[in-house]
């Protein structure tokens, strides 16, 4: 894992550009505390902050071939570098490196952009072609890696962390108010976007060409949540995600280094340190987040797994004091607005991991969108066969739905199956799975000034994406979960952005395309979806403890808006005067001074869900507004170029060193 930058400059300085690209990688240095390195040709820098994880001895980046015309800065981990190494080996081409980087670089040469399809890994990359004179960007099918960019008259900028843009001369933030509608609406950015003016994310599945000063944007791989029906048994198919979810676990824990595991005491988790334990040669580490209020702690259920597993256990401790006190810093590291505070928590536990020596972790993030475990998925199939179901029937679905939610408790279910019935017909084109959902998206709508439809977007994405209108309405809902919540925030801002602000990998096995594939083909095939996950739990029935197996679904939670009752920090200043509010680009200071002056004065049972996540989503970017747009953000730096343990530097210019050197 590593952070990597660049840009290519409309008038290069070459007196300046080597402090450029230092000072960027110095501001994501949290990412890659091992070493640093850049590149330097003619118009363009490249560099990278390395986590060493394979290779330590000789993966130095950037890495070029042997004729030094290809150049690679490269982030995350190739899982099967083994497998491509010795098919390219045959093929001809050489290594001098034991590195996933050189695989990727020399896959690049020998078959170009048809590598990507080939790779399974989690990764964004950038390689330049120095004879053509172009720029390559790429990126993960699911989108475990970031990368953003940004194309202006006087460069073009990319970097896995935005804030890398602030050392770049003459650049600055501005929030986006057309894009926190939409954040607001569906509570992630879209797949291309930021909540920044003239800043995209490149989307998952993703390659970028910058060539003659114009750049193309290519999808080499379609997400693909369908497959053709499973014909084999109900043995035959527990044993197909078994042993396909067992090949996913051995290859990413492939690694120079320690690997643990992320034990949230629920099943798919409990899944991978079963299955990480077993394959391994020493006692697996397991570690977790405990809660001091007891209604979010899940600590029991952890240790119970981990001493059946077997597994050296360790956790850490949450208060709300923790969660208030730390919510900047990982909003600066998460660089988007967030409707709760969950991402603190994992902020403070990849602390805890690195201090435990550990640089990698698996975790069980995708399981729920691959394996239909989210409780949206069965709302979707009551609300779309709602027409067709006797009373009794509807009662019986509105009864078991969510039961994990306060809200859909037996007294209001008669509210529940009136709320459901109207939407049982769909108003927004292809959102009808989450049109119930975005109806929190439209009240936090109001902190802003314009009222437009926040969903214009994400309905002109599904209305353009290929294939996508055939998809049933559950495959809809898959398709939406991939593509939003769980790429732009719990594999983002809660997960992959919280583990390298210490330094910290996730690897997620479930997320590995052949258990994406053999969850499709066996997906409802065996049940009708309203036991959740039932493949996946049989599967493993024989060698899990019963609790993962057979108790209620918790979904993951941390302290709320009243935790900033309790312990009021000093930045809530931000949000408390209509005056501080007017500072934020697009909010409407009258609306969010009530929302905020309700929230500080109600019990926590009298905030609503929406008015919770309205008033996270606004602290959340009242804080970016400080750090990025009226600042540059450097109090919130957590280093320094001086700093930096610079080994590679190649300065390739006309005018500079002709050879590159190591210090």
């Amino acid at each position: 894992m590593c952070g990597i930058a660049g840009f290519l400059s409309a008038a290069p300085n070459p007196a300046t550009d080597p402090d450029v690209i230092t000072e960027m990688l110095s501001r994501i240095r949290h990412r890659g505390p091992d070493e640093a390195g850049y590149y330097l040709d003619d118009g363009i820098a490249m560099g990278t902050v390395r986590l060493a994880v394979v290779d330590l001895a000789t993966g130095a980046q950037p890495m070029s071939d042997a004729t030094r015309r290809y150049w690679i800065c490269f982030n995350g981990e190739l899982y099967n570098h083994i497998e491509l190494r010795e098919e390219l080996g045959g093929l001809g081409r050489q290594f001098r490196t034991r590195s996933d980087t050189e695989v990727v670089l020399q896959a690049w040469i020998q078959w170009g952009q048809d590598c990507l399809s080939r790779f399974n890994g989690a990764f964004a990359f950038a390689v330049r072609d120095a004879v053509a004179d172009e720029l390559f960007l790429a990126r993960d099918r699911y989108g475990k890696r970031p990368l953003f960019y940004a194309d202006r008259a006087d460069g073009f900028l990319f970097a896995s962390e935005m804030k890398a843009f602030h050392a770049y001369p003459g650049f600055r933030f501005e929030l986006d108010p057309h894009e926190l509608k939409s954040i607001y609406g569906i509570w992630t950015p879209l797949p291309d976007r930021s909540p920044f003016r003239g800043v995209r994310q490149l989307p998952p599945g993703s390659l970028l060409t910058v060539r003659e000063g114009r750049t193309a944007l290519h999808t080499y791989e379609e997400l693909a949540v369908d497959a053709p029906p499973f014909t084999g048994t109900p043995a035959e198919a527990a044993a197909l995600v078994r042993d396909t979810l067992r090949t996913s676990v051995e290859l990413r824990l492939r690694s120079d280094v320690e690997v643990g595991v992320y034990l949230s005491g629920g099943l798919d988790s409990s899944i991978v340190a079963r299955l990480a334990t077993d394959l391994s040669t020493h006692q697996v580490r397991t570690f977790s987040v405990e809660f001091e209020d007891r209604t979010l702690d899940e600590s029991s259920s952890q240790r119970a797994v981990a001493r059946h597993v077997g597994t050296r256990h360790s956790a850490i401790a949450i208060s709300t004091v923790d969660v208030v006190e730390n919510f900047p810093a990982a909003v600066h590291h998460a660089e988007v607005p967030v409707f709760r505070t969950a991402l603190v928590p994992m902020y403070l536990l990849s602390r805890h991991v690195r201090d435990a020596g550990i640089k990698t972790i698996l975790s069980g993030e995708g399981a729920d969108e691959a394996f239909l475990g989210y409780s949206l998925f069965r709302e979707t199939m009551l609300r779309a066969s709602w027409h067709r179901l006797s009373d009794e029937e509807r009662r019986r679905g509105v009864a078991v739905l969510h039961p994990e939610l306060a809200h859909f408790g037996p007294e209001h279910r008669h509210h529940v199956t009136g709320l459901l019935g109207r939407f049982a017909e769909e108003r927004l084109e292809g959102l009808f799975s989450h049109e119930l959902r975005y109806q929190n998206g439209r009240f936090v709508q109001r902190l802003l000034k314009d009222r437009a439809e926040p969903f214009a977007d994400l309905l002109a994405l599904v209305r353009d994406t290929p294939g996508y209108a055939t998809l049933s309405p559950t495959q809809k809902a898959q398709w939406l979960e991939f593509k939003t919540l769980l790429a732009g925030y719990l594999l983002s801002s809660q997960g992959e952005r919280m583990g390298l602000a210490h330094g910290v990998e996730n690897r997620c096995p479930f997320l590995d395309p052949g258990v994406v594939r053999a969850a499709a083909l066996v997906n409802l095939r065996f049940d009708d979806g309203w036991q959740e996950k039932a493949v996946l739990k049989e599967a493993f029935r024989d060698v899990l403890p019963q609790e993962p197996l057979t108790r209620r679904k918790q979904p993951y939670r941390a302290p709320g808006s009243a935790a900033f009752q309790e312990r009021r920090p000093d930045y809530l200043e931000l949000v408390l005067s209509e005056r501080e509010l007017a500072k934020i680009d697009g909010i409407e200071p009258v609306f969010a001074k009530r929302l905020v002056d309700k929230v500080m004065t109600t019990e926590a049972a009298g905030i609503s869900t929406k008015e919770d996540h309205a008033f996270v989503h606004l602290l959340s970017t009242a804080v970016l507004n400080q750090q990025f747009v009226l600042t540059r953000g450097d109090d919130m730096r957590t280093s320094q170029a001086a700093g930096m343990n610079l080994t590679t530097v190649i300065d390739r210019r006309q005018n500079g060193l002709l050879a590159g050197g190591r210090r």
